[in-house]
């Protein structure tokens, strides 16, 4: 499973935990592993909202008012003696370390003596290990996230007043896509740079995926100009396309022997054409005509268009190059009755394979036993692939 935080609007921790409890993290669930820290005086609340007419969770952790800071180590200390998973203890401990190193670097100072106060504090604890526990609730394997908005203006804090985006996010953020927006607000917090700046693989648009599921968490305030919502994409990775760069070449032929198209198809095949269509078309002055259209690899279009040229009657061609995408496949042999015939093994986005007999292996067969080519083609089909 993987997930694409999409942050048109910044991330924070508690927007990223109302996103999870959208997709249907249960709070219930949620709370026991919470449970599980040894803090107390803490309790996560569920709250439905709607922002610009889209429905969506806001996850407020209620705490009460305490000035108590931490050190990288204290917070090593709990996450430790925690009774949650190993896989969330780790998850969580990579997200405040991380913040640990933004926060001696901005301080110019060695990790373990950073004070954590904002970040160290209990509802950011909660926002970090219940993120890690959610992910490990829906099984992400694997992250992505989008450019990151980053607002303007500035905020009060412990170390004082601060300009935003904080000093902390802006380290944490080095290396990550950014852009300006016009706000005066902070829509990337350190809670939430950490978060995915610990974990995303990469940066940009979503990958190739099938949506399964999607989820929006709630900030805190109104944007003015947009919805103040985090949104998750939850699904499966899709098999990637294979992309390459092609020729395609194009002339119209209206005086040639229509006898003469199959020999001209095997010549530009023999030259390296990838494909070649013959289609109907009319030409000028409401002649009948036909459209040749080749396609080839880069490096043959000089061989290609001459061979065109050539086997025909047309005086000139069009051509451009182009990107093209296909389908993953690979040539295989499938065991038959008839011993092992070639096909294709091709797998589609959604990571489903299928066998595609090759037509020339099938027709031999089909010659040699007298059948019907489409019979031999059901035994490749039903055959087990070695």
């Amino acid at each position: 499973m993987i997930a694409y935080f999409d942050c048109f609007s910044g991330i924070s921790g508690d927007m990223t935990l109302g996103a999870f409890l959208h997709l249907g993290v249960p709070a219930d669930a949620l709370a026991r592993a919470l449970a599980g820290l040894p803090l107390e005086g803490f309790e996560i609340v569920e709250e439905k909202i709607s922002d610009n007419g889209i429905g969506a969770v806001r996850a407020i952790v209620k705490t009460a008012p305490t000035r108590h800071a931490r050190h990288l180590s204290d917070i090593e200390a709990l996450i430790g003696r925690a009774d949650i998973s190993l896989n969330i203890k780790e998850k969580a401990l990579a997200i405040f370390r991380r913040l640990g190193r933004a926060e001696a670097k901005v301080h110019g100072t060695d990790i373990e003596k950073v004070h954590f106060h904002e970040v160290g504090a209990l509802d950011a604890i909660v926002d970090v290990v219940g993120t890690a526990f959610c992910l490990d609730y829906l099984g992400v394997e694997r992250i992505f996230c989008s450019g990151l908005p980053l607002g303007r203006g500035f905020v009060r804090c412990a170390h004082g007043v601060l300009p935003l985006p904080a000093p902390a996010t802006v380290e944490l953020l080095t290396g990550c896509p950014t852009y300006g927006a016009n706000i005066e607000a902070e829509l990337v917090t350190p809670t939430g740079a950490a978060i995915v700046s610990a974990l995303a693989e990469a940066f940009g648009p979503p990958p190739q995926m099938i949506i399964s599921a999607v989820g929006y968490g709630a900030g805190s305030c109104r944007l003015p100009d947009r919805p103040n919502l985090l949104r998750i994409l939850l699904g499966k990775a899709c098999a990637p396309l294979l992309k390459d760069r092609v020729i395609v070449i194009e002339t119209l032929v209206d005086d040639m022997n229509p006898e003469h198209y199959g020999l001209l198809a095997e010549r530009l095949f023999g030259q390296g054409a990838l494909d070649v269509a013959l289609i109907p078309a009319q030409g000028k002055k409401g002649r009948p005509a036909t459209l040749a259209r080749v396609i080839c690899p880069p490096g043959l279009k000089d061989s290609v268009c001459a061979c065109l040229l050539e086997n025909s009657t047309a005086t000139g061609l069009t051509w451009q190059e182009a990107d093209r995408e296909k389908l993953a496949r690979s040539q295989v042999l499938v065991e038959t009755e008839f011993g092992p015939v070639a096909a294709k093994l091709i797998t589609d986005p959604s990571g489903r394979q299928r066998i595609a007999p090759e037509y020339e292996a099938c027709a031999r067969i089909a010659r040699q036993h007298n059948l019907p080519v489409d019979l031999v083609y059901s035994k490749v089909l039903a055959g087990r692939v070695l």
